[in-house]
């Protein structure tokens, strides 16, 4: 059996407390690896790290100027967002747009999950609508692919012509996984398919294949010219509106709004990690084993970032703190510290 290599560690005292072992594979828009570690060819479920490829359809298909989507919107589309104000206005703004609202979202709810947005709920007697689920925006564009789909198709009643859009056979959810499996280059009916949090499903694809997917999205080598320049507008969108992608604090949101355009990166659940890093023309794409993300994942995608991107010195100590980190107790004494620990 093949084991994975420890790619983080947390000290305590002076040694190592725990370890996080995972995979990691960088690759080209040509599909050459440029640096592995573990089992780089074992399907994994990507979960939301591949929200910016679930979004090319919005904008290669005319989606987003029929309704004339911002730049915020566009970034939503591919968000992980914390269910801030501004992210749920920006959900329910996309859907107002396309003329419907948040009722067509089939993502189900939960509480935001930044404990001031819950606190500052709870204190108003207000409850989670679908607009604080942290895929509303991606839910948003599938509904907004969808009411122009219902429109180029002469269906008179655009709700019901919605409904279901999470399901794998509608017409949305096909067009989505068009996109998944061409940029990946990997045939999903060679490997297991789930559901996701959200409900849509979540086709498993090897780190290899995902890595290569978002070198292609962040050069446009490899795709089709259509999607080519819908990843480049993506992307620019985020850059231009890192909160929308993740919120306050949050990892994504603090190194795009660093590094602009020359990352774009994604968590997703249990320990899965993507970028695109254009000027180098790679991809990445993490797993860890245990699914940890916030104690694994980021500082193990921030190491990567150190090693890959061209930084200035300020910038290079940013990413490296993001890599390394302090361990603080509640009396805010230091007590240990997080640290990546990438083969050479």
């Amino acid at each position: 059996m093949n084991t994975n290599p420890i790619l983080a560690e947390a000290l305590r005292g002076g040694s190592v407390e725990s370890m996080h072992r995972g995979a990691f594979a960088v690759v080209d828009a040509d599909g050459a690896l440029h640096g592995a570690a573990g089992d780089v060819d074992r399907p994994i479920f990507p979960r939301s790290a591949v929200k910016l490829l679930q979004a090319l359809p919005l904008v290669e298909s005319g989606a987003a100027d029929r309704w004339q989507l911002s730049d915020e919107e566009l970034a939503l589309a591919c968000a992980s967002h914390g269910g801030e104000p501004r992210h749920t206005q920006a959900a329910a703004a996309m859907l107002a747009k396309a003329g419907v609202d948040a009722a067509a979202l089939e993502c189900g709810a939960h509480w935001p999950y930044r404990d001031v947005t819950q606190r500052e709920m709870a204190a108003r007697g207000e409850t989670p609508t679908a607009l604080h689920n942290n895929c509303s925006g991606k839910h948003a564009g599938f509904v907004c692919l969808g009411c122009l789909m219902a429109e180029q198709s002469g269906a008179r009643d655009r709700r019901a012509f919605l409904r279901g859009y999470v399901t794998p056979d509608h017409p949305v959810m096909r067009e989505v996984t068009a996109a998944l499996q061409s940029t990946t280059g990997w045939d999903l009916a060679r490997s297991p398919v789930g559901t996701d949090g959200c409900s849509i499903p979540t086709h498993s694809i090897p780190l290899r294949h995902l890595a290569l997917a978002f070198a292609r999205a962040g050069t446009g080598i490899g795709l089709r010219d259509g999607q080519a320049r819908a990843s480049k507008r993506l992307r620019a969108a985020v850059a231009k509106a890192p909160f929308m992608v993740a919120g306050s604090g949050r990892f994504d949101t603090r190194v795009m709004e660093r590094l602009g355009e020359r990352v774009f990166c994604k968590v997703g659940a249990e320990g899965v990690y993507c970028a695109a890093l254009p000027e180098a023309g790679l991809g990445v794409a993490i797993k860890i084993d245990d699914g940890n993300n916030a104690r694994a994942a980021e500082v193990v995608m921030a190491a990567l970032i150190e090693r890959l991107v061209r930084l200035d010195d300020a910038e290079r100590s940013f990413v490296h703190g993001l890599a390394d980190l302090p361990l603080s107790n509640w009396n805010g004494l230091e007590v240990g510290r997080l640290r990546a620990t990438l083969p050479d």
